[in-house]
């Protein structure tokens, strides 16, 4: 149980990580929040596919598949960089429900494992790409309140109003980085959705999008965070460094893509273009007329 207060905002919860339990089995509300998250996700490309021009059955078995190695990807990614412990603690390699999922391995698991399938079926990658970045964004936005519930993921010390404060904090206000996280994936996701609708000029367009919105927000919220994972020998932490590099190669695809759509709706005219006009005789051959003309012929 944890008793978490935002006394800025007057705010008090006592919260239990299980849910409920089967006999000695206990479900704990991060799975379900994580479930919550993949489900409404889900739900949100089944009805926007037809605007995309992707099938369903074959999509669905990409959404399975890549949820399965977003798991993967995300627990292996998390060990990875916290080997020294999990390398003395093997026994808690399978204990996801403690938390230790990182989101990074997890796109990267998911993407790689959905896209791959998505390449057997001959569906339209780009285009999946831009729908599963806005379903991201939805369960980007409800899964981080996982980490409330385990109390996790939380940043520095600050006095800010909505400074949160609980026993895993050692009772200091601290900044509540997973609802930094949250509301700006669900700001993005009503952000990429409009642009969807009303801007989208080519495939994986809203994908790119969503690395430059996504890596800009990760790279400040993740320098306020005590629990980053960071890179064996330069000692930076490595959600910041991955960040940046997905904010400049968004950028730099989503100028070159630009371009080459501005390019094919709109053709270059600098190719002369062929005509059937007949061209003016030279006064010669004018002359010459004018007198079989006249002697007849």
């Amino acid at each position: 149980m944890y008793h978490i207060r935002f006394p800025g905002l007057g705010l008090h919860f006592n919260i239990d990580p299980v849910a409920f339990s089967v006999g000695d089995f206990n479900v704990y509300w991060y799975g379900i929040i994580i479930g919550c998250g993949f489900l409404l996700a889900l739900l949100f490309a089944l009805q926007n596919l037809k605007r995309f021009q992707i099938e369903r059955d074959p999509f669905i078995d990409c959404a399975l598949v890549g949820l399965v190695c977003g798991i993967l990807g995300a627990r292996l990614y998390y060990i990875f960089f916290k080997w020294d412990y999990y390398s003395q603690h093997l026994n808690e390699i399978l204990a996801v429900h403690n938390g230790g999922l990182a989101i990074y391995g997890g796109l990267l698991g998911g993407l790689l494992g959905g896209c791959i399938l998505a390449k057997i079926k001959k569906i339209n990658i780009p285009a999946v790409l831009d729908i599963v970045s806005m379903g991201f964004l939805i369960g980007q936005g409800i899964g981080r309140w996982g980490n409330f519930i385990n109390q996790e993921a939380f940043g520095t010390e600050t006095d800010l109003p909505w400074r949160m404060v609980s026993e895993n904090t050692g009772n200091l206000g601290v900044h509540p980085c997973f609802l930094y996280e949250s509301l700006w994936c669900i700001l993005g996701f009503g952000f990429l959705y409009f642009v969807s609708r009303k801007f989208r000029k080519f495939n994986g367009q809203i994908f790119l999008m969503y690395l430059v919105w996504y890596g800009l927000e990760r790279m400040i919220v993740e320098g306020l965070r005590t629990d980053s994972l960071y890179t064996p020998f330069l000692g930076l932490r490595v959600s910041q460094i991955l960040s940046g590099i997905l904010v400049i190669v968004g950028i730099v695809l989503l100028v070159i893509f630009a371009k080459r759509s501005q390019k094919e709706q709109n053709p270059s005219s600098d190719v002369p273009a062929e005509t059937d006009e007949i061209s003016e005789p030279s006064e010669p051959e004018q002359q010459e007329a004018s007198e079989k003309y006249e002697g007849g012929i």
